[in-house]
């Protein structure tokens, strides 16, 4: 399934598959990243792609399996669907470049990578505006329970009684954002549009920023109505949002990832919206992605979705043609 206007073309994927395989530059791709069919269709010309990800076997056995020579590959094509591990990294020696179509690069072992000379591209395209709308409209979904009450309608009966409960004001809400980059702050110019005051923690206090800050999270949930995670997945950031945090927002707090599942411990969050200890969440990721605590099918006060913030078309494109310019500098560059 690809965006409107992307379907690739059959007559240039036969011109393209003309050429012999093997004087086509190898490159191993795992994921697959959601571009990767019109990216295949585009340049199957330029390269010999070897789907790891449809593979079930380990990379090495792929890799004999495809007759390739793991020396032969210098590239990878990713994003965080198959992570790209020490031992895949290990079996590559001439791996010198990952170009990933994610933002984060949690799914990627960085250490080995910088032990190998590895660079790591990323090639999400300029993604922050739809990941703050995203962020956005799950609170606004949240708050104003527009998917509750979307269900409510549908199943209801002429007979049936309006068995919904109370929605909340965003205007006038505490907002804490816990990074505050590109992401974060575009979150906070439009929830400032909604009457919202904001504050937030980041690795440290940015020059030039009115908003409050805290360095302690804690602190921060203690005094926001609304927690927004906008920060990248570190060892430092893993679990930055515990049962402590959540306590500390309380009842009627509520809370939205549109950064990475990992960010919150998903045990903890699970317990406390069916215990009642926080209002209510919104998110687009997940701790063990694509799994979903079924717990939180249920629950009217929790709004879910599959890791999708950045999926528009316009993004599509731009991380395509990014991805493409960024092997072929590489590969003109190393040649």
């Amino acid at each position: 399934m690809f965006p409107q206007g992307t379907q690739p073309s059959m007559a240039m994927e036969d011109k393209h598959n003309l050429k012999d395989n093997k004087e086509l530059q190898p490159l191993l791709v795992f994921g697959p990243p959601t571009i990767f069919p019109i990216f295949e269709a585009q340049n199957s010309h330029n390269y010999r792609f070897l789907k790891a990800f449809s593979s079930q076997v380990p990379l090495h056995q792929f890799l004999t399996e495809q007759k390739v020579d793991p020396s032969s590959i210098q590239a990878i094509l990713c994003n965080p669907e198959q992570k790209v591990s020490a031992d895949d990294i290990r079996i590559l020696p001439s791996l010198r470049i990952i170009v990933t179509t994610s933002a984060g690069t949690d799914h990627i072992d960085l250490v080995e990578c910088s032990r190998h000379s590895i660079q790591v591209a990323c090639a999400a395209g300029d993604h922050a505006g739809d990941v703050a709308d995203m962020a956005v409209g799950l609170l606004l979904d949240v708050v104003c329970k527009i998917s509750a009450a979307d269900r409510h309608v549908r199943k209801r009966g002429p007979s049936m009684p309006l068995n919904l409960s109370f929605g909340f004001k965003l205007k006038g809400k505490r907002v804490g954002i816990v990074g505050l980059g590109k992401i974060g702050t575009a979150v906070a110019e439009r929830l400032e549009a909604f009457g919202c005051s904001m504050m937030y923690n980041s690795r440290k206090e940015k020059a030039f920023i009115s908003y409050p800050f805290y360095s302690n999270v804690v602190e921060l949930a203690g005094d926001s109505d609304v927690l927004v995670l906008c920060c990248a997945l570190n060892e430092e950031t893993r679990h930055i949002v515990n049962r402590e945090v959540m306590l500390a927002l309380g009842k009627d707090g509520f809370i939205m990832n549109v950064g990475r599942g990992g960010l919150i411990d998903e045990k903890e969050m699970v317990q406390c919206l069916m215990e009642g200890e926080i209002g209510g969440a919104g998110l687009d990721v997940f701790e063990n992605e694509p799994i979903v605590p079924t717990d939180l099918f249920t629950l009217d006060n929790v709004v879910l979705s599959p890791h999708h913030s950045s999926f528009t078309s316009d993004l599509f494109h731009e991380s395509c043609k990014l991805a493409a310019e960024t092997l072929q500098v590489f590969f003109s560059s190393s040649s």
